[in-house]
This record gives C-alpha cells, structure tokens and sequence, in this order.
C-alpha cells in the first residue's frame, strides 16, 4: 500500500495510504486523538498493579508512545504488559519522516521511540523498567490462536468500517471479548450504532464518551 506523511491540525504527522484514501489517525490532530481516546478514557481509568493492554493495531507506534509518556508521570511501582498487532508494518524511512518523539518535551524519548520500532516482532521487549512490549504481525482474525494473559484494557483502533467494515462487525469484537478479564475495558474512536448493539450483545455496558477533537463522541465498553 502506498503511504504518505501528513501533517494533521495540531502539528503532529500522520500516515495516508492513498488506495483507500484513508488516515492513519484523525486529521483534526493524531496525537490529541491518540491522548484522549487511549489515555484519557483508557489508561487513566485503570488502578490495577499490573495492566495487560491488548492493541489493535501497531500501525505507526503513536498509541505505544503515549501511553509509555503517561506511564512515566506515574510513580512507576506497577508494570504494563503492551501486546500490539499489525499486518503491515510500517518502514524505517516513515518512522524517521513521523518522528514523534519530538511531540514530547522528555529528551529520553528519542531513545524509547527507537526502541519501540527496533523491537523484534513476536518478542516481548522491556522499552523502559516496567514497560513490555511485544509486536505481533498478523492479521487481526489471527488473534484466537494467540497465547495472551486476560486482557485488562484494549486499545481498538482499526481503520475505519468504510474501507474495512469487517474489523467492525461481531466476529473479531467476540475474539477481542474471549481475551479479556472481566471488568476489562476496550475503549475506541468509534461511536457506531451497530458497533454498541454488537458489544452490548457480547455482555459489555457501553457508554458514548466526548469524542476527541473534531468528533462528537465515542465508545467506552467494560466486559460484565
């Protein structure tokens, strides 16, 4: 797929894959996007010593950079393990031409973004002292033969259901569901109609959150 660097409103790049013309992230702005729908209302949410985060997908690392950022503001005396699956990783050119660790004001970051991208696939990696990532590549639909531990938060960030609607359909939300913990939380982007009945149907409680900017609103799912 041939992609392109954008810059979106509030300064930070995005990916554009011109085939399906399609973003990566909102053209409002990726990296607030990415702080109040990940961040905001996920990770913030959670209070547990140890947090499984399951991510769908990798696509440039910008989720697994904000969320390495919010962790440090921490007192840091509990562990995240990241799990993240991408079919098609990006390439170091784009990882260069996105260079995101200049949206942070942390001079360590340039390192962990490194790190992040450097990451062998399909091994889990210590980005930092209490933070392990590990990359899968894969096709979503693969994620049912995937060994992971009880999921606590995932991250459902899928291109959008006009040039993949399947990502957004039953099958894969019931794959998502089987791997996590009760009380889990799966939050998203999405405000989609369909996509609450589908998850209130797998015995999620669904609540419609302010969207970030440039959207009305979206989805927090906790698994009753």
């Amino acid at each position: 797929m041939k992609r392109e660097i954008k810059t979106t409103d509030d300064g930070s790049k995005t990916l554009f894959i011109n085939d399906l013309n399609e973003n990566y992230h909102s053209h409002h702005g990726a990296l607030q996007e990415a702080e109040h729908v990940f961040i905001k209302n996920g990770l913030n949410l959670l209070n547990d010593y140890e947090i499984n985060i399951l991510e769908l997908g990798f696509g440039t690392g910008l989720n697994v950079l904000v969320t390495i950022n919010e962790y440090l503001k921490t007192d840091k005396n509990h562990v995240i393990n990241y799990f993240s699956l991408e079919k098609y990783p990006i390439n170091e050119s784009e990882v260069n031409d996105l260079a995101y660790f200049e949206l942070f004001d942390n001079p360590e970051f340039k390192n962990i973004y490194q790190k992040i991208h450097l990451a062998d696939w399909e091994k889990s990696v210590e980005i930092i002292n209490g933070f392990n990532l590990k990359k899968i590549k894969c096709d979503f639909f693969d994620l049912k033969d995937i060994d992971l531990p009880k999921i606590n938060l995932v991250y459902f960030d899928c291109f959008g259901a006009r040039v993949q609607p399947d990502l957004w359909e039953k099958p894969l939300f019931e794959l998502v569901s089987d791997k996590m913990a009760v009380n889990g939380l799966l939050t998203t982007y999405s405000s989609k109609g369909s996509v609450r009945r589908i998850l209130q149907d797998l015995n999620f409680k669904v609540e419609k959150k302010q969207g970030p900017p440039g959207k009305r609103e979206m989805i927090n799912a906790v698994k009753l």
